[in-house]
Parts: C-alpha cells; sequence; structure tokens
C-alpha cells in the first residue's frame, strides 16, 4: 500500500472494524481450545458513551484481544441492562413531550410507548462501542428484557421464595419521590449539603400557660421541621440532669397541639444539639427503631411524590420542601422558633433520579441475604475470586458480614412483574403464569376444603376473573444479578453447551462503586442457581475525574463527548490517552492532552514504518548491526517478560508504559538510529529483515492496545502477502526468549555514554558532523570494543583511547564506575566545569541522602522485595563511586 506522511484513523478504523466483524473475528463458540470469557457489565439501555464506560470497555477489549491472540477461545458478551427506573423517566418524558400521561395509560399501552422508546435509542451505546474498537461477539448481544432473560428472573424469584429466602413485609425502605419507588440502599448517594437547624419549642402539657418560665418548655433542634406533624414521642436520655423534671411527662406537638410523651432511651447523645429527639416513626430508620421499641405509633404525612398528606392536618398537599419553609415561619409567629443555625449534613439522593430520599413504611418484597453472602464472602476471602487491586477486600468483607435484606420490588411498570397473584382474602400465591397461580390456590384451598370436580371448574372461572397480578417490577439489579449466568441461558437449560463451556467466565471489569450490589450478589447468584463462582478475577477501574479531580458529569460540563474525542484523535490514540494514567482501582484525573499523546505515539509508529520501508537493500553488502540486533533481540524478550508480569497482575497501564518505551525509546530512539544506513545509501539484507521481524512483533504486542493502526501496517507488503484470514487481531502473541542480562546492562552503558556525549556538544555548541576523540579511564567491566561500531556512529567519535590517568583540562564525565574524557580544540571554561561538576556532585550527595534513608529504614527493609532493597544498595554504590571520582576531578580543577 502507499504510505501517507501522516497516519489518518478514518480511514482505517472503519475499514478494519467491517472487515473484523465480516470474517466473524469476534464470534466465539465452544471447541477444543481454553475459553477465555468476559460478560461486559451492561451499560444502561438509556445511556450514550461517557468516559467511565471507555475506560471499562478499553481494558476489557485490551484483554479479550490479547487472549485471542494467545490462541485462547475468546468470548466477549455485550448487551444491555433495561434500568428500570432510569428507561421509565425517560418515556414518561417523551409521552409528555406528545401531550400524554403515564396515569391516563393502562400498564399495557405504557408498555408499548416503552419498547418502542428502547427500539429507537436503546442501541446507541453498543454501536458507540463500536467506535472504540471493541471486539464484543455482537451475535451474543444481550438485553436483560429478552424472554430467556426475563424468565430466568421469574424463576429465580420463585426458586428464592419456595426455599424461605423471599418474603413480603412492611418496613422502612429509601423512597425514591421523583420516581414513586422503592431504592436500595447502595443507590443512595450520601451528600454534604448546606442546611438550617431549627431549634423548635414543645410545650410541657402539664406546666399550664405561665409561657415566661423555660422550664415549661422543651426545646429541639431538627433540620426537618415540615415532619413535626408525624412526631410520636420525645425522646431524652434518662442520665441526663438537665430533664430530670420530663420523666413521666408529655408535651404538645407545635401548630397542631397534639399530645405525645417524653420517653427515655440512652440512644440519646446528651452532648449532641439540645439533648433532647423528636422520634418520627415513619420517616426516619432510626426513630422506627425506636418506635417498635416504645411502642409508639406511626404516623405517615408524605404521599408518595413527597408532598404532605391529610395525616399533615396543616399544609396538606404542599411539596415538603415548600412545606419546610412555611412551617418554619408558622413556627416563627407562633413563638415556637427559638432560633435557626446554619448546619452541614448528609442527605441521601437517588442515583437514578437525583431527588432527596425519603425513608418511608412501605409494603415491599424482600430478599433474605445472610445465608446468600456466606459462600460469596468465603470466595473473596480464601482468593478463588480476586479483587484487583486487594485493597477492595476489607470493604467487601465488611459489607458482606453487615449484609441487609434486600428490598426488590419497584413501583415501576418497565421490568420484570412480581411473580405474585392476590386473590380476595387469600395470601399471595407466587407462581410463574396466571393458570399456575390459580391451581395453587385450588391446591391451597384443597387442603381445607374437599372439592368436587365441578368445585374446582367454577374456582377456576370465578379466579380467573378476578385474580390479579402484583403490580411492582424487580429491582433491575435482581436481573443483572444473574447475568453470567443468563447470558449462555444457565437457567432454561443448566446443562447446555455454552454454559458448560463458558462458565464461570475469567475476567470481570467493572467500577468500585457497584462492588457490593452487583459484583457480590453476582457471586452469590453463582453459587446459589450453578453452585460454583460466576468469575475468577475482578477488576475494580477507578474513576474517571478531570484534571482538578472533579468526578466527570454533565452538571460540571467537565465531560468531553467521547465519541468526538475519538474523530479528534482516532480510537487508537484515545485508547492509550485513557490507559496511561488508570492503575486499578485508582482514579484517573483525565487529560486531553494524554489522548494528544497517543495521536503522537501512533504517528511515531507510522513514522518508524516509513523510515523501514524506504530502506533500498544491496544484497552485497554484509552486516555491520550485529550488536544491535543482538542487544534489541534481548531487550525485546525483556520487555515482553515485564509486560506479561504487568498483565498477570492486571497493571494494564504498566504493560503500555512498558510496550510504549520499548516501542518509542529503544526501537524508534535507539535500534532504528543504530541500523538505519547513512543518507540515501543502501542496506544490508540481513538487517532489513531482522527489523522488519521486530516491527512485525511490535505490532502484535502492541495490537491489544492499539489495534486499528496494527492492523493496517501488519497488511503492507513490506511483511509479505497475507491470506485473507491472516490479520493482526489472530496472530501469534509475541513469545518470552532468552536474555543475556550482561548485554542488556552493558547497553546501558553505552547509550549513557552517547547521551553524555550528546550532552557535551549541546553545552559546547559543537556541531554533531563535528568528530570529537573520546578517553575512557576504565573501572567496570563494559567491554567497549564490542560497541565501538555503534559509539562512532551514534556520538560521531574520531576514536577511543583507553587512559590509566585523568586528562587534565578535558571536558569530563561519568557513565557508571567510568570516567571518560573530550579534549576539545578551544581552550575549556574551567570555572563552567567546577561549576558543573559542583552542582552534579550536590545531585548526587542528595540522592545519597534519600538512598541512605529508605535503607536505614527498618520497615522498609523489613517489607521490602529482595530484588527492592538490592536495586537501592546498587544505587548507593554507584552514587558514592561516582561522589569519589567527581570530587577528585575537582580537587584535580582546584590545582
Amino acid at each position: 500500500m502507499s504510505i501517507s506522511t501522516k497516519y489518518n484513523p478514518a480511514e482505517t478504523e472503519d475499514k478494519w472494524y467491517s472487515y473484523w466483524l465480516s470474517k466473524k473475528f469476534f464470534h466465539s463458540e465452544p471447541d477444543e481450545r481454553e475459553p477465555y470469557t468476559i460478560v461486559i457489565p451492561p451499560p444502561n439501555v438509556t445511556g450514550v458513551l461517557h468516559m467511565g464506560h471507555m475506560l471499562n470497555n478499553t481494558i476489557q477489549d485490551v484483554l479479550i484481544r490479547k487472549a485471542r491472540m494467545q490462541g485462547k477461545n475468546a468470548c466477549w458478551v455485550p448487551g444491555t441492562d433495561h434500568a428500570s427506573i432510569a428507561t421509565e423517566a425517560k418515556v414518561v418524558a417523551m409521552l409528555k413531550e406528545r401531550g400524554i400521561s403515564k396515569k391516563d395509560l393502562s400498564r399495557e399501552e405504557f408498555l408499548a410507548y416503552a419498547w418502542e422508546w428502547k427500539e429507537k435509542y436503546g442501541g446507541i451505546i453498543l454501536e458507540q462501542l463500536k467506535k472504540l474498537g471493541a471486539s464484543c461477539d455482537w451475535d451474543r448481544t444481550r438485553f436483560t428484557m429478552d424472554e430467556n432473560l426475563s424468565d430466568a428472573v421469574i424463576d429465580s424469584f420463585i426458586h428464592l421464595y419456595k426455599k424461605g429466602n423471599i418474603y413480603r413485609g412492611i418496613r422502612m425502605v429509601n423512597w425514591d419521590p421523583s420516581a414513586k419507588s422503592a431504592v436500595s440502599d447502595e443507590e443512595v448517594i450520601r451528600k454534604e449539603v448546606n442546611s438550617k437547624l431549627y431549634y423548635i419549642k414543645y410545650r410541657v402539657s402539664s406546666s399550664g400557660y405561665q409561657e415566661e418560665e423555660a422550664k415549661n418548655f422543651l426545646t429541639i433542634a431538627t433540620t426537618r421541621p415540615e415532619t413535626i406533624m408525624a412526631d410520636s414521642a420525645i425522646c431524652i436520655n434518662p442520665n441526663d440532669e438537665r430533664y430530670l423534671h420530663l420523666h413521666g411527662k408529655k408535651v404538645y406537638v407545635p401548630l397542631i397541639n397534639r399530645e405525645i410523651p417524653v420517653i427515655l432511651d440512652d440512644y440519646v447523645t446528651m452532648d449532641f444539639g439540645t439533648g433532647c429527639l423528636k422520634v418520627t416513626p415513619a420517616h426516619d430508620l432510626n426513630d422506627y427503631e425506636l418506635g417498635i421499641k416504645h411502642q409508639l405509633p406511626v404516623i405517615d404525612i408524605l404521599n408518595d411524590d413527597g408532598s404532605l398528606n391529610d395525616k399533615a392536618q396543616i399544609l396538606i398537599g404542599e411539596d415538603r420542601f415548600i412545606a419546610r419553609k412555611k412551617i418554619a415561619k408558622m413556627l416563627e409567629e407562633s413563638g415556637h422558633l427559638e432560633k435557626v443555625e446554619d448546619y452541614k449534613s448528609q442527605v441521601g439522593y437517588s442515583e437514578r433520579t437525583d431527588a432527596v430520599i425519603e425513608p418511608k413504611l412501605s409494603l415491599q418484597w424482600f430478599s433474605k441475604m445472610d445465608e446468600l453472602a456466606k459462600p460469596a464472602l468465603a470466595d473473596v476471602l480464601n482468593g478463588d475470586v480476586k479483587l484487583i487491586p486487594e485493597k477492595f477486600v476489607n470493604t467487601y468483607r465488611h459489607w458482606m458480614e453487615n449484609v441487609k435484606d434486600w428490598c426488590i420490588s419497584r413501583q415501576l411498570w418497565w421490568g420484570q412483574r412480581i411473580p405474585a397473584w392476590y386473590f380476595q382474602h387469600e395470601a399471595p400465591v407466587v407462581a410463574k403464569t396466571k393458570e399456575e397461580a390459580i391451581e395453587e390456590l385450588i391446591n391451597r384451598s384443597a387442603e381445607r376444603i374437599a372439592f368436587s370436580e365441578e368445585e374446582k371448574a367454577g374456582f377456576r372461572i370465578q379466579a380467573s376473573e378476578f385474580i390479579t397480578q402484583d403490580e411492582d417490577v424487580m429491582d433491575t439489579w435482581f436481573s443483572s444479578w444473574l447475568w453470567p449466568i443468563s447470558v449462555f441461558d444457565g437457567f432454561k437449560n443448566p446443562d447446555n453447551p455454552e454454559i458448560n463451556y463458558y462458565y464461570p467466565t475469567n475476567d470481570l471489569v467493572t467500577a468500585p462503586e457497584i462492588l457490593f450490589f452487583w459484583v457480590a450478589r453476582m457471586i452469590m447468584a453463582g453459587h446459589e442457581f450453578r453452585g460454583q463462582k460466576p468469575f475468577t478475577n475482578v477488576y475494580l477501574t477507578g474513576i474517571v475525574r478531570d484534571k482538578l479531580g472533579r468526578k466527570m458529569s454533565k452538571s460540571l460540563g467537565n465531560s468531553p463527548d467521547p465519541i468526538g474525542l475519538i474523530e479528534k484523535y482516532g480510537a487508537d490514540g484515545v485508547r492509550v490517552g485513557m490507559l496511561m494514567s488508570s492503575p486499578a482501582g485508582n482514579d484517573l484525573m483525565f487529560d486531553e492532552a494524554y489522548c494528544e499523546q497517543g495521536r503522537n505515539f501512533a504517528n511515531k509508529i507510522w513514522n518508524a514504518f516509513r523510515l523501514v520501508k524506504g530502506w533500498e537493500v544491496d544484497r552485497n553488502l554484509a552486516s555491520p548491526n550485529q550488536q544491535a540486533i543482538s542487544w534489541f533481540e534481548n531487550r525485546l524478550n525483556e520487555a515482553l517478560s515485564d509486560i506479561e508480569a504487568n498483565f498477570k497482575q492486571y497493571r494494564l497501564s504498566e504493560a503500555l508504559m512498558a510496550t510504549y518505551k520499548l516501542v518509542w525509546d529503544d526501537f524508534c530512539a535507539w535500534y532504528l538510529e543504530m541500523v538505519k544506513p547513512a543518507y540515501l545509501q543502501p542496506i544490508d539484507a540481513e538487517t532489513k529483515q531482522i527489523t522488519i521481524h521486530y516491527f512485525e512483533q511490535l505490532l502484535k504486542l502492541l495490537h491489544p492496545f492499539m489495534p486499528f493502526i496494527t492492523e493496517e501496517l501488519y497488511h503492507d507488503e513490506l511483511f509479505g502477502e497475507r491470506k485473507e484470514m491472516d490479520c493482526c487481531i489472530v496472530a501469534d502473541y509475541p513469545q518470552i526468549g532468552n536474555i543475556a542480562e550482561s548485554l542488556l546492562k552493558d547497553a546501558e552503558s553505552i547509550k549513557g555514554l552517547i547521551s553524555e556525549i550528546r550532552n557535551v556538544r549541546n553545552v559546547r555548541q559543537i556541531s554533531p558532523k563535528e568528530t570529537l576523540p573520546l578517553s575512557v579511564k576504565i573501572n567496570s567491566e563494559v567491554d567497549y570494543e564490542r560497541w565501538s561500531n555503534i559509539i562512532f556512529k551514534l556520538a560521531n567519535i574520531s576514536g577511543l583511547a583507553i587512559v590509566n590517568e585523568k586528562i587534565t583540562g578535558a571536558a569530563s564525565f561519568m557513565v557508571g564506575k567510568d570516567e571518560f574524557f573530550i579534549v576539545l580544540n578551544e581552550n575549556i571554561d574551567l570555572e563552567a566545569e567546577r561549576e558543573r561538576l559542583t552542582k552534579e556532585l550536590s545531585y548526587l550527595q542528595g540522592f545519597l541522602k534519600s538512598v541512605d534513608a529508605k535503607l536505614n529504614n527498618e520497615r522498609f527493609v523489613q517489607n521490602a522485595k529482595p530484588e527492592i532493597i538490592t536495586n537501592e544498595r546498587n544505587k548507593k554504590e554507584d552514587a558514592e563511586s561516582k561522589i569519589k571520582i567527581i570530587t577528585e576531578s575537582l580537587a584535580i580543577l582546584a590545582r
């Protein structure tokens, strides 16, 4: 192919992605190979690609592409989550634009609109992932409300109900007034907000009307004056001497003058607020527990939308926050408001609608979690499931050891409907279909009454007309916790070839914030329904933040458009940019400059390719580059070893940086410079052939990170003729060969020498074309003769002389233990040389001090790996040697 001067991603990305799809490179079927399976964390069907998705799916694609190249049967299952609350909100908004209200529709009519919305918008994010290069098996795309997946949800509910794990009851839940639905604890986001603390005076009922006496009142401090009408008691600590006179007393609730008791409980902290606590069992979880303990009435004054109901007696129909302001004013006017203070408080917000959560007593369905949690906790503690990084294990353990029952019902229409049926005054029947529910009712009744067949028939007719199904749907997470099983049809066909081959999966890549209400629950479901874990490794990504450390969000306007980034920098550039600074579990401070760096890297690869492709071969030439060739082969193997070690520990950022340095520094900046022929001169055949081989290995190594440019270059004629299915995506991943440590160590000395000579040229403003005489006082075992061709070529020296004494008046520098001298034609500026050496000495003395501090730190020495300790001691020895030689040089200059 013709090579343009600059890499153009737009010309290659769609071409190669379409080609991969057409040749089914992403598709997997069970066979004799080792499977490598990832199931995608299904993004919400409402979603569009954001930076968190970019990071998460780039990591997954790197892992799946590498496994594919290693000969494994790589299967990456994509799909989307129906996202009950978020999707229903989108559909309601769509209907509002059309002038339609949800309350005017039947359930069936609303669901028809919801499916219409899903078909129109639900696949956007998956199409965007293709732009990123995600090599998912799109033939396996799943949706959590597909028929088989929905059946799995219903079946699992029935299974757990029959087992006694699911029950229905009235309990305090997190209520989202915007969605008009319960949400789980994990879907509540705690935010610190600026609030007000209202000090409200309650009159003691037996005090008469001598209001001027302070003891006739007690004062409570609350951030929620709008809930005083729901007060059932005032609680004080029995040991609080300030309130001994209130024991056994009653007080009046301000504004409505309802009498409530003063109760005693050491739950109240005497030194917080006024030491008096208003107890509102219907609107606070802790108050609810106090209410149960003291048998207090529960007065729920809020409607499902957060407005006041008739039990409030005043301001009926007002929104809770408007009511707060009005009641504060009413309290002030009636003399019941002592003062108001500014106050910072933690307030729960719905993750889905951003509405302030209301604690609310509600009749809901719950799943017991204590028994389900035990094997899921054991898996992580014994290492069967590895959390990466390990710092999350303790957090996971704390949550699992204190797990609460899961509220699994939601007051919505979009989702899997609770399979519970109601008939007259009978207890609910849990069954998959209406017909099964009716038969269960007949069987239940038959245990009490002897039914004739005729009576049974009549009962069926009556029940069929009047039986009703529960209106609620299940929590979306109650479907996604089955994801690794249900995507392989593991419920309907529990012994099918695919579930047996692909399950358990290998790696899960997800965000730490869903560790508990998705990852942990998937492990629970795996044990409950398959008897084994669903995956082996959980790679927990960090949060993508902006340069100021703020989490990226639409409201802040600090999140770039991922598709716009891809159009600007290319998918490969963006992938590299995302991975540059994203170690597992640590937040990524995203800067668009990373993507620019990724694009520059692609251009560097492109330009290196143009250089090699442009070399003309003279087959009569012998190779002068054996040392360079040998060095790079060993350096490549060393890098492969490091990269593989990073992959095994899921340090993908480090694996990328090792690859980046290998290509940019070692291959482009050093190896190609070592072997390239003089301007307009040919190269020998052996050098070009081995260079092409190295380049091909680098393309394979780069492919998981940068799939598009590598595939494009891989098909160039430079690498020979390619067959239709001979693509980089399925090429053999590079294998690690032998590593000659001494050769690599010497190479670093030679590179250091060349860099120092170039530095002398820069400082002295000597042209690179001017040859320089070089002398060396050798104190090491480096064989400079073996490297002479490279030194002469890259440093442009006229000769290399071995000396036994220092050369006075020459420019000198240290490389390792060896001291080098360049005798310049000009008179050396002794003062400038003295200043340079003094600065270098000062730096080395500071460096030595820092190394000594580490080695003298007993904790560091005890905990660090042996190779790290050895490395630090080598640093110390090297620094001391250099300090000695510089000190001697300064002494000579002082004569």
